[in-house]
């Protein structure tokens, strides 16, 4: 497998991740033990603080499935731009929307960089403004 197909599957198995319910042992597969979240959003910027962030998420949209919706793969550097878009019932509060009990959709973009085929650091940008279905 080439670095860039090797580096496209890593981004897309991560995506996967943000899918109900969370394959925690694919989580810890993929992360580095010394990962770094450099968009932390408050919490600690460890791998235990990004798997912290991501069950707040699968609990607050219960239902929560997300796709890849573009990939830009720098193989030089071993790093991999992602856009995304999870949808998901909003059953509890999350990044400052909800409770809603509708359908949300919510929109980001991601940089993870990969060494010896873990995740060692991710920086991320999100549409915080929920897109709520009627």
């Amino acid at each position: 497998m080439t670095d860039r197909r090797l580096l496209e599957d890593i981004t897309k198995q991560w995506i996967s991740l943000w899918t109900c319910p969370v394959d925690w042992q694919l989580f810890d597969t993929l992360h580095a033990d010394n990962f770094q979240d450099l968009a932390a959003a408050g919490r600690p910027a460890t791998k235990e603080g990004f798997a912290a962030g991501l069950k707040a998420m699968t609990e607050a949209f219960p239902d929560l499935e997300t796709t890849v919706d573009g990939l830009v793969v720098d193989a030089e550097r071993q790093t991999v731009a992602v856009r995304w878009t999870s949808r998901g019932t909003n059953a509890k509060c999350f990044i400052g929307t909800g409770p809603t009990g509708k359908l949300t959709e919510l929109r980001g973009i991601e940089i993870i960089e990969v060494r010896g085929g873990k995740i060692t650091r991710r920086w991320g940008e999100w549409d915080t403004t929920a897109h709520t279905g009627a």
